[in-house]
């Protein structure tokens, strides 16, 4: 944190920021890694209970994935499929719409239909993530240019935070349904 004068605390200045958001993105990232590690293509399209969100292959092998009405309790928990999708598609969105030319709709992702596709989709996703904040300047974090999803009117610099925390909450949701999987009733 900066001082314009002795032991008066200033705003940390951006690249400071930057660097409390990107190591915070690291650590997020270790988090889900963690749970992908070992992620097989059965775990993902297992089902914790009888209903919640899940993905279905489209007679064109594209996987789809449901999207809710409302996100009430009684939808059911999601699969471990639906969540690395549901990661899939936010970060691309935020991508697109921060760093691209803001075309691709929900309809536009798709999962990738197992494990493998799945650590590779994400991981490429993170990297192109990385290598963009790589880029942000300080004013890019100050201002709302780049904000044009998932809210706008707002520093960039949120949508950063929000990322960070969308991918550790969604990673937390697949290793507790990795929990669930790993000690499901027999049968």
């Amino acid at each position: 944190m900066r001082r314009d004068s002795p032991g008066a605390p200033t705003q940390p200045e951006a690249s400071e920021v930057r660097g409390y958001l990107v190591r915070q993105l690291d650590i997020a990232w270790q988090l889900a890694s963690y749970h992908l590690d070992g992620l097989s293509t059965d775990e993902c399209l297992w089902r914790p209970a009888d209903a919640g969100l899940h993905v279905h292959q489209t007679p064109g092998g594209e996987w789809r994935a449901d999207w809710p009405d409302h996100e009430g309790y009684d939808l059911g928990p999601p699969s471990i499929a639906w969540v690395t999708w549901h990661i899939g598609f936010w970060w691309s969105m935020a991508l697109d719409r921060s760093f691209g030319d803001g075309a691709l709709s929900r309809e536009g992702v798709t999962w990738p239909g197992d494990a493998d596709g799945v650590r590779a989709w994400l991981g490429g996703l993170q990297e192109r993530w990385r290598a963009a904040l790589d880029r942000v300047t300080d004013d890019d974090l100050r201002s709302p240019q780049r904000t044009r999803w998932p809210f706008q009117d707002r520093p960039f610099g949120d949508v950063v935070a929000w990322v960070n925390v969308e991918l550790t909450k969604n990673a937390a949701e697949i290793g507790y349904a990795r929990f669930l999987y790993a000690r499901r009733p027999p049968g």
